[in-house]
């Protein structure tokens, strides 16, 4: 069974993190993985400000978390904005903590990325980045659509990310860009079905409230060329709706996706289509956190590999940091085809 510590105690510290470990303990289903023991918390910009809740037990320091854990039988959560990871790393390794999952995204930039990636060699950490459309069942599905063929070849992939986050960023620095909050997420996904890819083109818009401006968190979007694909991604953070879209092109077919779009809904909706063929319409469970939290404990407990998936994160990070840049120096439109299919008109910049 597995302690856990869990450091940051913002939205995704105790709105995510905590609340879906508190009900995978509830269920009483896992208690091969879950100690039954209070979980030790930790706000680093406050201290005295961590909950004192059922469950939890703050803790001052990392060093007092030491006193009260084995870190051999403890998962660290990492839940601190990405701008403030490397020193709170480095201070867990020299605990002795090696066993850590961490908020999306890894870091903003790559040099951020490499010395992260240093230290994990260095000390042995054991690094998962929380990665849960991943782990998410309707991925799986999408993904069987890509290998099974049935609808032709992968031709581009199209995603929305909407949701309105104005109070957030305007209480909360951590976050740079618009890139750095939606994107992980379905940046991941169209690496999984469509392969490594470069960036072709990306745009990046304020976000303004009234006469308040924040620069880099309105609309971003980014298009990227796989070997045999496009994908597009866009996600804004100033529109009145919430929506987790994304559309798969196929030269013989259609799929469309909509993943759960807020914590207490964990359903996904699939719609897919042969062309000339009725369309199939599903509606399932989907619990991705739960999943994702469930699979990382076991392979932390496992001693099972998780270089794969740091990889990717990695490359998540390359790729958005490429998209900051692209976005400073707008150029020219590009058609570039897709698959040799129709084609898509894209902007590239430089």
């Amino acid at each position: 069974m597995e302690r856990t510590l869990i450091i940051g105690l913002g939205r995704a510290g105790l709105g995510l993190h905590w609340a879906v470990l508190r009900r995978l303990r509830a269920a009483g289903r896992h208690t091969d993985l879950f100690d039954p023991a209070p979980v030790l918390t930790l706000d680093p910009l406050d201290p005295a400000a961590a909950p004192r809740a059922e469950g939890l037990h703050p803790v001052a320091s990392i060093a007092q978390a030491r006193t009260l854990l084995e870190p051999e039988r403890t998962v660290v959560h990492l839940c601190t904005p990405p701008v403030a990871r490397l020193g709170l790393l480095r201070e867990l390794a020299a605990a002795g903590f090696r066993r850590i999952i961490v908020e999306k995204p890894l870091a903003v930039e790559r040099r951020a990325v490499d010395e992260i990636l240093d230290l994990a060699r260095t000390e042995r950490l054991r690094l998962a980045v929380v990665a849960p459309w991943l782990a998410s069942a309707l991925t799986a599905r999408l993904d069987r659509l890509v290998e099974e063929g049935d609808l032709g070849e992968l031709c581009s992939i199209d995603v929305r990310q909407s949701k309105p986050r104005m109070s957030r960023t305007l209480a909360d620095g951590g976050h740079p860009t618009a890139f750095d909050v939606e994107p992980p997420h379905s940046l991941g996904v169209c690496l999984r079905l469509a392969g490594d890819a470069v960036l072709a083109s990306a745009e990046l818009a304020d976000m303004r409230i009234g006469d308040t401006v924040i620069p880099g968190m309105g609309r971003a979007e980014l298009v990227l060329r796989h070997q045999e694909a496009t994908s597009r991604i866009v996600s804004d953070l100033t529109t009145p709706v919430r929506e987790r879209r994304v559309q798969l092109e196929f030269t013989h077919g259609r799929a469309v996706a909509h993943y759960p779009g807020a914590e207490d809904d964990h359903y996904a909706q699939l719609r897919f289509s042969r062309t000339g063929r009725p369309e199939t319409w599903e509606v399932f469970p989907d619990d991705a956190l739960s999943a994702y939290f469930l699979d990382t404990y076991r392979a932390l407990r496992d001693g099972t590999a998780l270089e794969s998936q740091l990889r990717l994160s990695s490359r998540v990070v390359e790729l958005l940091a490429d998209a900051k840049e692209a976005a400073r120096r707008p150029g020219p439109a590009h058609t570039h085809p897709c698959a040799g299919h129709g084609g898509r008109r894209v902007s590239h910049a430089g």
